[in-house]
């Protein structure tokens, strides 16, 4: 690493960092921790590099500093799939609650994806029977396909010449889905793809931009004044949907709306963008779309690998409740901790020398795409039913010669979610 001169996060002013940061013993609540290092401060690091194509920066610090601090982000950054793995292990020192959500501040509220257990578990408890397998397998996967089969017919009337996934599939189907789960009575496509894009986008605005705060707000207004309503509704029509079952659970209202909000961020994203980054995949890897054309069994292996090398949520926050050291790096009580699960998705460390690359025949290894620990995607199921076993095999059962059309480029955005907001295809 080149040498730095940055304000160290310790908080002992300026700091020279050497080309390679010195191993020496170092104390942390009284105990010698040998081998413990300085921090390593990383500067060439810019949030333009990230939005242009993250996964170049992200084989950089997982070889020069896979747990570094960032000063323009504010944060330290861990990038290796150990270093993420083990904060998801230890959440009484790696928090969720952290400082200045910006997940608070975008939907109005703390859910539990921002609490520690028990108070995660116990906003949880209630939506954990919807979105187990069994459930998801007998409650929903009829309702999946059926909405896949409506946007296929929108996608096949807009024609191969003018198709647009994104637009005309993996976005309206993936709201689609998410009302009906949710239980979003009576709420148009076009209002829960607002209402997720504009939490996301404050999920994501680590740079503070005001514009997308006030989205949020005026967003975050319209949500709660609609599941106010639904919460009396479900109470006395409970269905199937989460939504329903939250009602139901003697959880306070506004951990109720906290929640259904939350699941209105995440629920369109993650799925949304599979759809996309699946075809994409599959397009500039013929062979591996043949062989699973010829064999469908394996489109649970292309939904793995696929969520494994494109993570559409490519890092989320944590914050150290004690003094603490992560490979063999200090970080203070109180610091703000970005778990990057996208670069740890591509380390070579877990997942062999051609990490990089796409191969659904690729051993099976446990990725971080949905987390893990006690804060796994709860609806992780849900997404490998309605993308990876319906929406995904429907669009090639319809369309065979599916592909990218390459006259008309895709376009992809975000770090910290990451997607194609674009992916014009075509079929024969």
């Amino acid at each position: 690493m080149s040498a730095n001169t940055a304000r160290c996060p310790m908080g002992h002013g300026t700091t020279e960092l050497p080309e390679q940061a010195e191993s020496r013993p170092t104390h942390v609540d009284g105990v010698q921790h040998s081998g413990a290092k300085e921090v390593p401060v990383v500067n060439w690091l810019q949030p333009a590099q990230l939005l242009a194509g993250p996964y170049g920066s992200y084989a950089r610090l997982r070889t020069e500093a896979p747990v570094a601090w960032v000063p323009v982000l504010n944060k330290f950054l861990v990038t290796s799939y150990a270093g993420c793995h083990e904060i998801e292990q230890d959440q009484s020192i790696f928090s969720a609650n952290v400082s200045g959500s910006t997940m608070n501040r975008a939907i109005g509220a703390h859910p539990m994806l921002r609490k520690d257990d028990p108070e995660h578990a116990t906003d949880r408890l209630a939506v954990n029977p919807v979105l187990r397998p069994k459930n998801i397998k007998e409650a929903w996967a009829e309702v999946f396909a059926h909405n896949a089969d409506i946007y296929l017919d929108e996608l096949e009337d807009v024609g191969p010449d003018n198709a647009d996934l994104n637009r005309d599939y993996a976005a309206p189907l993936a709201a689609k889905n998410l009302g009906d789960l949710v239980g979003l009575k009576d709420v148009d496509v076009q209002t829960v793809r607002t209402w997720s894009h504009d939490f996301i986008a404050g999920i994501g605005n680590v740079l503070d931009d005001p514009e997308i705060w006030r989205r949020c707000e005026a967003s975050t207004e319209q949500a709660d004044a609609l599941i106010n309503e639904l919460i009396p509704h479900y109470q006395l029509h409970p269905n199937a949907s989460m939504l329903s079952a939250w009602a139901n659970s003697g959880l306070p209202d506004a951990n109720i709306t906290a929640n259904v909000k939350l699941s209105i961020s995440g629920g369109m994203n993650e799925p949304q963008h599979m759809v996309t980054n699946i075809v994409w995949a599959l397009s500039n890897h013929p062979d591996q779309r043949e062989q699973v054309l010829a064999d469908p069994t394996r489109w649970t292996a292309v939904f793995d690998e696929a969520v494994r090398w494109l993570s559409p949520i490519g890092m989320y926050p944590r914050e150290t409740t004690v003094d603490t050291v992560l490979e063999g790096v200090r970080i203070p009580a109180g610091s703000g901790i970005a778990v990057v699960v996208a670069a740890a998705n591509h380390d070579p460390a877990q997942f062999g020398e051609n990490a990089a690359d796409f191969d659904i025949s690729r051993p099976k290894k446990s990725h971080l795409a949905f987390g893990a620990g006690v804060h796994l995607c709860a609806g992780h199921w849900a997404a490998k039913s309605a993308i990876g076993q319906i929406a995904v095999p429907k669009a090639y059962e319809r369309f065979p010669g599916l592909r990218i059309e390459e006259s008309r480029p895709g376009q992809w955005a975000g770090w910290v979610f990451r997607g194609l907001t674009s992916l014009p295809v075509t079929w024969n």
